[in-house]
């Protein structure tokens, strides 16, 4: 039995200045979760979000809260982002392995590893487990799903652009690793980049059942059309 979709509004594309509007829209709507793109401009070429707005944000929901770290060396951010009101912290496979070429510097994207190092991995997802938080993996598009790790963690996020941005174009070449996780792993499968209309019907069929959706949603003059829409593919 397929599980029910349920929908999580990426507030990269909010509009930051509204931020509570926007959030209380989103709930009105039907949303189910929010994702926090937590970037540090040397994992991804971006500089996005910190606890300070996990906390405020907490302020004025309860509906869950996703933290999706795209730092380096999250580890040691895990407790600062869980006693911001995180209910839900997710970290890049990518931190933990050696990296491949041409990924080794600083400012050269997306970020991929050679293979990984599931010790540190483990141990980081078993901290995220001790401070009451569900722990995700997430995986890069160019990076191999990592099987041994999958009864350490809440749920697997599969990325469908090479994050770093919001808006970019649906990449369907990831579309196989829903559909082995969906054979093999009873957690949350859920997908980021690009998801619309058109994209979403195809993730769906492949396995996932946690849509993020940024520009979609808040580019959209009614969000619960949008949300309507994406939960009816269940």
């Amino acid at each position: 039995m397929n599980k029910a979709i349920e929908v999580s509004a990426s507030i990269l594309a909010a509009d930051f200045s509204n931020l509570e509007r926007d959030i209380k829209r989103c709930e009105d709507a039907g949303v189910g979760r929010f994702h926090i793109d937590c970037m540090d401009g040397h994992f991804v070429p971006n500089l996005t979000i910190g606890p300070v707005i996990v906390e405020a944000m907490r302020k004025h929901t309860k509906l869950p809260l996703e933290t999706h770290l795209m730092i380096e060396h999250p580890g040691d951010y895990i407790e600062s982002y869980a006693k911001a009101g995180a209910d839900i912290i997710q970290i890049q496979v990518e931190c933990y392995g050696k990296r491949r070429r041409p990924s080794l510097e600083w400012n050269q994207w997306p970020k991929e590893v050679e293979g990984v190092n599931v010790a540190a991995l483990r141990a980081d997802l078993k901290r995220i487990r001790a401070f009451g938080r569900k722990a995700f993996v997430v995986f890069n598009p160019g990076t191999p799903l990592c099987e041994e790790i999958l009864n350490d963690c809440d749920g697997v996020l599969v990325m469908s652009v090479n994050p770093g941005f919001a808006g970019q174009k649906f990449m369907p070449e990831v579309l196989p690793k829903l559909k082995r996780l969906k054979e093999i792993f009873k957690g949350d499968i859920a997908i980021d980049g690009g998801i619309n209309a058109q994209t979403a019907p195809q993730a769906v069929g492949a396995g996932a059942h946690v849509l993020i959706t940024a520009s979609y949603l808040f580019g959209s003059s009614n969000f619960s059309d949008v949300i309507k829409n994406l939960k009816s593919l269940s």
